[in-house]
């Protein structure tokens, strides 16, 4: 199955700052865009960096801890932001970026595994292209039914799998795919309903032998 890439759906109107960006204008930035952290890049457009609201706010914290549970992962680092004045001394860096070319299946797993909302995303040169979200994912569950169960058929049935358009009955509700027929010996219902999984904006997939279709049809049992 062929996902959705990252570069449809991230946005390109990334507002960044550049190392010697200072700390008042960034924290004016993230106030009047409404975001949490910008990117900082170099001279060529490529992220060195990210300053986050919690980047800021540890000036707040006086530069030193005071032993309470708040500060218990403090460290040099949080020293030196708690006394940096720009960008530079700010950031967190590396910036964890993705590549335009991603699917969002590995752009959702990167966000998981490192418990982030956004990421930052390149072009194949390594400069700053735009920024994908949680929420810019999520829109691949918007795919309306008819587009989702048309991929199935087009994509899993025949091309990933060598089966008939109609071979097996497709329903789709709400994502939630419901299949139905008798499959040749050559395919498993994990497999179909594996590649069925694959399609983006899938929420569920179940298969139902034609024995049990026909047992859950009235029209069948009266015949």
């Amino acid at each position: 199955m062929k996902h959705q890439r990252v570069r449809d759906l991230m946005s390109d109107a990334v507002v960044r700052v550049q190392w010697g960006t200072p700390f008042k204008e960034i924290a004016h930035l993230l106030l009047e865009y409404d975001i949490t952290a910008v990117p900082v890049v170099d001279g060529e457009n490529r992220p060195v960096g990210v300053v986050s609201e919690a980047d800021l706010l540890q000036k707040m914290w006086g530069g030193e801890p005071d032993g309470s549970p708040e500060h218990a992962g403090w460290s040099r680092a949080s020293a030196a932001k708690a006394g940096a004045t720009d960008a530079a001394g700010l950031m967190t860096s590396p910036a964890l970026c993705a590549r335009e070319g991603w699917s969002v299946v590995d752009a959702a797993r990167v966000m998981a595994r490192h418990r982030i909302k956004r990421l930052l995303v390149v072009d194949e040169d390594g400069r700053l292209a735009g920024v994908v979200s949680r929420s810019d994912l999520l829109r691949v569950f918007l795919r309306t039914d008819r587009a989702i169960r048309t991929e199935i058929i087009e994509e899993a049935l025949v091309k990933a799998l060598g089966l008939a358009p109609s071979s097996v009955q497709v329903d789709v509700t709400h994502g939630h795919v419901v299949l139905s027929g008798r499959l040749p010996a050559h395919v498993s219902a994990p497999l179909l309903e594996e590649h069925c999984r694959s399609v983006d904006g899938v929420v569920a997939v179940e298969f139902r032998p034609a024995g049990e279709a026909d047992a859950e049809d009235p029209a069948a049992v009266g015949s």
